[in-house]
């Protein structure tokens, strides 16, 4: 157990920096007004009508609603935490991050 952790680690440590949740540039925190999904640490900017602009968020986590990120600077619903997918096991409901 413990020789599969230490590959696990060694393969994911050289690509830690390429993870969208953990960008350098990124210096908004969750709260933060944005204007693009890439001011934001968590790389999700929702916007929220009811306060009237868009704020960072963290990304969403297992089980919970998500869409894919986009190429457009706001999200309207956060892609999946690091790990997560986002897909659809029943046509019917909505896109929700699982584990794959």
């Amino acid at each position: 157990m413990a020789a599969a952790l230490a590959i696990l680690a060694a393969m994911l440590l050289p690509c830690w920096g390429a993870f969208p949740q953990f960008k350098r540039g990124s210096t908004k925190t969750n709260g933060a007004r944005c204007s693009h999904h890439s001011e934001c640490y968590s790389d999700c900017c929702l916007i929220n009508l009811d306060h009237g602009g868009a704020f960072c968020v963290p990304r969403a986590r297992i089980t919970m609603m998500c869409l894919p990120q986009t190429k457009g600077a706001i999200n309207i619903i956060c892609p999946c935490q690091v790990g997560l997918s986002c897909i659809h096991k029943d046509p019917v409901c909505t896109r929700r991050c699982h584990l794959i």
